[in-house]
């Protein structure tokens, strides 16, 4: 694998949404910042833009990512920036995640009609989201204080499922808090769910920048942007991810927070939930240990929680099962 371009431009691999265009640019300044080097953004379209299943449906592992990965290993673009929650568990041996920059909001909003928030929305009221996790957490909630509403699946990029409200179909639709801060929409929120009613996906908020993992020089340059908090949280979740074998469309969802004592960072408490999408069954469970030093010592914490989950019956709740 060739080592970048000494002169010129480093070239970004980034998908063609609105979101990945705008999270990429702002990785492009920070790698301007560290490197003195211009970047250029080459656009590259996945399966997963292209495609109008349903996630479930299509899977959801890598489908928006492998493009990007191809690029990298053809040596047409440098680095990739990947949304953490779309990448696979498995990390292909020539490819490394040279930095995971500090994590924005990892948790899910409402944008409802009339500013509603979730437990105003009135019987009969239909809430879109692509996600099962989100369906199942939503549905337990819903049932557990006496709501009545309806989750539909939905897919499409900001404009299109806020649309969905705008343009009365639906009477709310649920997003990712990053995102919309990413794209400068967060005002549209009518409401920012607590993560003790909906845990996020494993690795939500987060961004992945990867490279060729024979370019030590662009791994060093790239490591400048890592945020060590950051890496080890996200690396417990997908940890956990793994363990259950559920792919990133699966019904799971998993966050790790860092416990401080004032200023001091003492703890990390990781809670995973698993469920079947119509929310009559949840396992959710959480454990708490010193932060983690290492990489191994994250993964052996997502470990442990799924095996608790699995013996809880996790197993069961899950309808995709990665291969």
């Amino acid at each position: 694998m060739s080592e970048p371009r000494q002169q010129g431009a480093l070239r970004l691999g980034t998908r063609r949404s609105k979101l990945a265009m705008a999270q990429s640019g702002q990785v492009a300044e920070a790698v301007s910042r560290v490197t003195g080097r211009p970047v250029e953004l080459v656009e590259i379209t996945t399966y997963g833009d292209t495609s109008r299943e349903h996630l479930a449906q299509i899977g959801g592992t890598g489908v928006f990512v492998t493009a990007l990965r191809d690029a990298l290993l053809s040596g047409e673009v440098d680095f990739a920036v990947h949304s953490l929650k779309d990448l696979p568990t498995t990390q292909p041996e020539n490819l490394v995640l040279a930095a995971v920059p500090v994590r924005e909001d990892p948790r899910d909003v409402i944008v409802a009609r009339d500013a509603l928030k979730f437990t105003d929305l009135p019987r009969g009221a239909r809430i879109g989201t692509g996600s099962p996790r989100r369906m199942a957490q939503l549905n337990a909630y819903a049932r557990s204080h006496g709501l009545g509403i309806e989750t539909v699946p939905i897919r499409g990029n900001v404009d299109t499922r806020i649309g969905y409200v705008r343009g009365g179909e639906l009477d709310a639709v649920v997003l990712a808090a990053a995102g919309l801060n990413r794209i400068g929409r967060i005002d549209e929120v009518t409401e920012f769910l607590s993560v003790d009613t909906v845990l996020p996906a494993p690795g939500q908020g987060a961004l992945a920048i990867e490279c060729a993992a024979d370019n030590a020089e662009l791994i060093a340059a790239l490591g400048e942007l890592d945020d060590p908090f950051t890496r080890v949280a996200v690396t417990a979740e997908r940890s956990l991810l793994a363990a259950l074998e559920a792919g990133c469309s699966a019904p799971v969802g998993a966050l790790a927070d860092l416990l401080a004592d004032g200023q001091v960072v003492k703890e990390m408490r990781l809670r995973g939930v698993v469920g079947t999408p119509d929310g009559r069954t949840l396992v959710q469970l959480s454990t708490t240990g010193p932060v983690p030093e290492t990489h191994d010592q994250a993964m052996a914490l997502g470990r442990e929680l799924a095996a608790e989950m699995l013996a809880k019956g996790a197993a069961g709740l899950m309808g995709e099962r990665a291969h």
